[in-house]
């Protein structure tokens, strides 16, 4: 078959007109998928990362300040001597997990800090799972102004 310009013309507005009309068909079976991704609850996080085991109180140190005039960029910092590993979780955000952090034997220090994302006035969680195999917490509550009006 010999394909002319006419011919190559047609084809040519043909698949456009089926991609105009096939594009919003394919984008509105997508968006539900996104927005029906399933997340973890906070307890959910907790359990997994515990494995069910006790979380005690102390033995922790988690800095956050007190209020956030820019819930986007909230300042934290956490450590735990003998921490294996740190979880951090924000206990308001649709997405509450955070990070998780791990540490070798040769780490030096073991804290962390960094800036998190806040959605709302909200609690801010870090555990710890030191080396022998227990589990310690430590939670701030951190309350996000809207434009530093306080409210």
């Amino acid at each position: 078959m010999k394909l002319n310009r006419r011919d190559a013309l047609i084809l040519g507005a043909g698949g456009l007109a089926a991609a105009t009309l096939a594009g919003p068909v394919l984008a509105q079976d997508a968006a539900p998928a996104a927005a029906q991704t399933p997340t973890k609850s906070v307890e959910e996080w907790i359990a997994e990362f515990t494995g069910g085991s006790e979380v005690q109180e102390g033995g922790v140190t988690l800095t956050a300040p007190e209020i956030a005039e820019n819930g986007n960029t909230v300042p934290i910092s956490v450590s735990a001597e003998n921490a294996a590993e740190i979880l951090v979780l924000a206990t308001g955000n649709p997405t509450p997990g955070v990070a998780t952090i791990k540490f070798g034997p040769a780490a030096g220090a073991r804290q962390l800090a960094t800036r998190i994302r806040l959605a709302e006035t909200q609690d801010v969680m870090a555990i710890a799972k030191l080396e022998d195999g227990s589990f310690r917490q430590a939670k701030s509550n951190v309350k996000v102004t809207i434009g530093g009006c306080g409210g």
